[in-house]
């Protein structure tokens, strides 16, 4: 029998149900507070795809498990930390370095073994590859940054705001510029300066451990969605893999959700997918039609991956490096994080030249690239470039965000471009989903 919401009314012991669309990172933080709650709530996730991640998931190539993009953490991640730890993710899951930046033979920067401020400040004046009058200003500017607690009244892009503080010349381009596309996968010219001082704020203003660089050392399905689907699953909750949801429909204090094969009723649904897919979802329901024009709204930058397998003896000096005087910007060693011996990944964030080229040119450009700053990495034996279009969305000043709470009932929104201090990333995924669980259990019973 289909239950509907008079008939609930006559059996309080009923579990609330609740319906997580999307088995991403934002999709199983909701789960994962959620199910914590103690709260007589039956949860399912429902996820299209045949691996759980959502936009940072496992793929597979040649019998090599490798990641649809690069992922870095960092220690001021405190919420994905968290539900990780809900989750029973290992903490060896992550490798936790101290904060060290490297431009191969330009710029090295390493945080100081002090407390905080101390670490970053004594970082920066001992940083390689500035001058001294460099190092002052970059130290003047966190100082300046920390007195205005971060924020600014106007918010402008990254560059108009390293402009107006002489953050000028190499120090631009080998810290700050590297810094915002890494994080905010948008050019410092087109990039919301009050959103990298949230991740300045955070992650390098924060205690000694929050900049503290957290690298996975497994799989990006493995790292927490799948672990949390386990987690789930065993207080009886359900995972539902090539479940796509197709149409979500409203009835007063109900939700029905037209499945491949059937429908799913629902007492509250939080929607956790990606913007395009939400946008379709929720186009159908009139309440919505706000939303979906915001969303409408957002524009997209690519993130690409290019993965380059040499032999089993090559490594990197460290498992992390950037460069700048070509398309490479980040150089990832598989083998210092993942055990892959021989293979190293390289990212490109947001928009570039690199768009124009098809993935055999741009994986041999790659390979050349790298190889004249490291002769010892030749030819490699096979690539695979893995190409986001729409990686994440532009994250520009005064960009407005959908919020997690609805007009609708029940009916909340997670994911990466909803409203919140950070950009497109991991931790802003997470914060969404556990806000909208916790918006939810404000309204379900103890």
């Amino acid at each position: 029998m289909k239950v509907t919401s008079e008939n609930r009314r006559d059996n309080s012991n009923m579990p609330f149900r609740i319906a997580i669309v999307g088995g991403g990172y934002a999709g199983f933080a909701a789960a994962m507070e959620l199910s914590s709650s103690n709260r007589n709530i039956a949860l399912r996730v429902f996820e299209a795809g045949n691996t759980a991640g959502g936009r940072a998931r496992r793929i597979s190539y040649r019998d090599t498990e490798l990641d649809n993009g690069a992922h870095i953490l960092l220690g001021a991640y405190k919420e994905t930390l968290r539900v990780m730890g809900l989750a029973g993710v290992p903490t060896n899951a992550l490798l936790r370095l101290p904060l060290q930046l490297a431009i191969k033979d330009q710029f090295r920067l390493s945080a100081a073994r002090l407390p905080s401020p101390f670490h970053l400040l004594i970082g920066l004046l001992r940083a390689d590859g500035l001058t001294l009058r460099d190092r002052v200003a970059a130290i003047r500017f966190m100082v300046d940054m920390r007195l205005c607690k971060f924020r600014i009244a106007t918010d402008v892009t990254v560059a108009e705001l390293l402009a107006a503080h002489g953050q000028r010349g190499k120090l631009a381009e080998y810290l700050w510029e590297p810094l915002c596309i890494a994080a905010l996968n948008t050019s410092p010219q087109q990039a919301s300066a009050q959103i990298f001082l949230n991740v300045l704020r955070d992650g390098l203003a924060g205690g000694k451990e929050d900049s503290d660089l957290l690298l996975p050392r497994v799989d990006l399905s493995r790292l927490f969605p799948e672990t949390a689907a386990n987690h789930l699953k065993q207080r009886g909750g359900d995972v539902a893999l090539l479940c796509p949801v197709q149409r979500i429909e409203h009835y007063e204090q109900r939700f029905v959700l037209s499945l491949k094969d059937g429908t799913e009723e629902a007492d509250a649904v939080i929607l956790a997918v990606g913007p395009h897919q939400a946008s379709r979802l929720l186009s159908p329901l009139s309440e919505m039609s706000h939303v979906v024009t915001q969303i409408e709204q957002l524009s997209y930058e690519p993130i690409c991956t290019v993965y380059l397998q040499y032999a089993e003896d090559i490594s990197l000096p460290i498992p992390m490096i950037g460069l700048t005087d070509g398309l490479t910007q980040w150089l990832f060693d598989r083998q210092a994080l993942y055990g892959q011996r021989g293979l190293i990944a390289v990212v490109i964030s947001a928009s570039g030249n690199h768009r124009m080229l098809d993935h055999d040119k741009l994986a041999a450009l790659i390979a050349e690239e790298i190889g004249r700053h490291f002769p010892h990495l030749q030819k490699p034996l096979w690539t695979k470039v893995v190409a986001e279009k729409f990686g994440t969305f532009a994250c520009t000043p005064n960009l407005l965000r959908p919020q997690q709470q609805t007009p609708i009932k029940h009916f909340y929104l997670a994911g990466d471009y909803t409203a919140g201090d950070y950009p497109a990333t991991l931790e802003g995924a997470v914060r969404s989903g556990v806000k909208c669980a916790q918006l939810l259990l404000g309204t379900v019973k103890e």
